[in-house]
C-alpha cells in the first residue's frame, strides 16, 4: 500500500490527481460545518440528542459524517444519490427500457447515470421539504415562514446535487470511485469521536487488568474485521479458458491458456449499502413523523433497529436480524445479476474460439457459469454477514454503542483497496503509454 502511494507520488500526472482528490475531499469536511442559514442548530442537536436510541439516526449520521446532526448545509450529503442508485438498479429489472439502456454499454449507462441524477435533486428536494416543514413548526426555523423554508430546501437541496458533482468530479478528474471516496471520508471523520466513545465506556475508570482486557478485545475486534474483509475483497475463483488453434494468412494462431476471474464477493460493499438502507428507511419516517414509540408499530420499528439485536434480554427485536441477512444475500445475487452477464461472456467466448476445458461452448457454458456463480456469491453473502455482524454482536451483548461498525469497515478498506487498484492501473497505463512513445 505504501510502495504504491510513494511511487505515485513520483508520477506527475497521478500526483496531480491526488492533490485534485485531497482538495475536494477538504471541500466536502468544510462544506459539513457550515450552517443551514435561518435555523437554530441547538434544536436539532438537541433532537438528534433525544433520538440516540435509534440505530437508523446513528447509521445515517455515519453516512454523512456528522453534518446530518450538525444541520449543515450537507447535511442530506449522499445519501439521496445512494437511494437514487438503488431504485434505480431495481427499476433496471423490472423496466424492459431502462434494462435495454444498460446492455447499450456506455451510451446506455450515461443515459441511466442522467436519469439518477435527476432522481437523486428529486428526492434531495423532497426531503428537505419534509424536514423544513416537519422541523420547521418545532422550532428548526428561528422565524418560520415562506422565504425561509426555501431557504433552508434550497440549501439542503444544492447541499446534496453538490456533493454528487464533486464526487462526479472526483472520478473524472482524480484517483476514481467518487462517491465511494466522499462516503469514505464521512465515515473516517466519525471514527475518533467513536474510539473515544469505546475507550470512555469499557476502558476509563476501569481496573488496570480490566481495562487493558478492553482494550485488547476492541482492538481484535477491530483488526479481525479488517482482516476477513480484505481477505474477502481479494479472494477469487479462476474459470480456466482455452483457446482453440486457427489458420491466419499461413500461420497457425491461438493455442493460450486464460482464465476467468470471478469474485466471490463480486457485488463488493453495495449488498450491505441497500440492505442498510432499505432497514433504515422506516426508522426514519417514523423518527421524523414522531410515530411508533409504543403498540404494534415499535416493536417492528425495534426489530429493524440494529442496536436491539442480540440483545438476550428482549429476543423478539433480534427476529430483524433475519430480514437483514436475507436482504443482503438477496442483493448479493441481484447486484451480480445486473453487472455480470453470463450468456454475454459466454457468446463472446465462442466468437473468439475459447472454451472450458470440458465443457461445450455455447448454452453448457453458460449453465456452468451460472452454477460456479452461484456458489461463489452465496459465499460471498455469507462472508460479508459475517463480518457485519461481529461489530453488531458486540454491540448488543455489551452495549458498544458507535455510529461506525461492520458496514462502515467494510467500506473503508474496501474503498481503499479500490482505490489503490485504480491508482496502480493508471501507473500501469501511463507505463504502457511511455513505452509506446519511445
Amino acid at each position: 500500500m505504501l510502495e504504491t502511494l510513494r511511487n505515485a507520488f513520483k508520477i506527475k500526472d497521478i500526483r496531480k490527481k491526488l492533490f485534485f482528490t485531497f482538495l475536494m475531499l477538504v471541500v466536502v469536511r468544510l462544506g459539513s460545518q457550515l450552517p443551514v442559514p435561518g435555523v437554530n442548530r441547538d434544536y436539532f442537536s438537541n433532537w438528534f440528542a433525544s433520538q440516540q436510541a435509534n440505530g437508523a439516526l446513528n447509521f445515517f449520521s455515519a453516512f454523512t459524517g456528522g453534518s446530518f446532526e450538525n444541520f449543515s448545509i450537507f447535511a442530506l450529503n449522499i445519501t439521496p444519490y445512494i437511494t437514487s442508485s438503488i431504485i434505480m438498479q431495481l427499476l433496471t429489472i423490472a423496466i424492459p427500457k431502462l434494462e435495454e439502456m444498460h446492455r447499450d454499454g456506455e451510451d446506455g449507462r450515461k443515459k441511466i447515470q442522467s436519469i439518477t441524477r435527476y432522481l437523486t435533486v428529486g428526492l434531495a428536494l423532497f426531503e428537505s421539504l419534509a424536514m423544513a416543514i416537519g422541523f420547521g413548526n418545532s422550532g428548526l426555523i428561528e422565524e418560520m415562514n415562506v422565504l425561509n423554508v426555501i431557504t433552508v430546501v434550497v440549501a439542503l437541496t444544492a447541499g446534496s446535487a453538490f456533493l454528487m458533482w464533486v464526487g462526479e468530479r472526483i472520478t473524472e478528474n482524480g484517483v476514481g470511485n467518487g462517491i465511494s471516496i466522499v462516503l469514505m471520508i464521512n465515515i473516517l471523520s466519525r471514527v475518533p469521536s467513536d474510539l473515544s466513545t469505546l475507550f470512555e465506556t469499557f476502558v476509563q475508570g476501569q481496573t488496570i487488568a480490566k481495562g487493558i482486557l478492553a482494550a485488547v478485545i476492541i482492538i481484535a475486534v477491530i483488526v479481525v474485521t479488517i482482516v476477513l474483509v480484505i481477505l474477502l475483497n481479494d479472494a477469487t475463483r479462476k474459470i480456466p479458458v482455452q483457446y482453440a488453434k486457427k489458420m491466419q494468412g499461413r500461420r497457425l494462431v491461438g493455442g493460450q491458456a486464460s482464465n476467468i476471474p470471478l469474485k466471490v464477493n463480486t457485488a463488493g460493499v453495495i449488498p450491505v449499502i441497500f440492505a442498510s438502507s432499505l432497514m433504515s428507511i422506516p426508522q426514519m419516517i417514523a423518527a421524523f413523523a414522531g410515530v411508533g414509540s409504543t403498540g404494534v408499530a415499535a416493536t417492528i420499528l425495534g426489530m429493524l433497529n440494529q442496536n436491539n439485536w442480540f440483545n438476550f434480554s428482549s429476543p423478539i427485536y433480534s427476529v430483524g436480524l433475519i430480514l437483514y441477512i436475507v436482504l443482503i444475500i438477496f442483493f448479493a445475487y441481484f447486484y451480480t445479476s445486473i453487472t455480470f452477464n453470463p450468456i454475454e461472456v459466454a457468446d463472446n467466448m465462442k466468437k473468439q474460439g475459447g472454451f472450458i476445458p470440458g465443457i461445450r461452448p455455447g448454452k453448457p457454458t453458460t449453465d456452468y457459469l451460472n452454477k460456479i456463480l452461484g456458489y461463489i456469491v452465496f459465499i460471498g453473502a455469507v462472508g460479508l454477514t459475517i463480518v457485519v455482524l461481529i461489530p453488531i454482536f458486540f454491540n448488543g451483548v455489551f452495549g458498544a454503542s458507535v455510529s461506525f461498525g461492520g458496514t462502515s469497515i467494510i467500506i473503508i478498506v474496501g474503498v481503499i483497496l479500490e482505490t489503490l487498484k485504480q491508482i496502480e492501473s493508471q501507473m500501469v497505463v501511463r507505463n504502457y503509454k511511455g513505452f509506446l512513445s519511445e
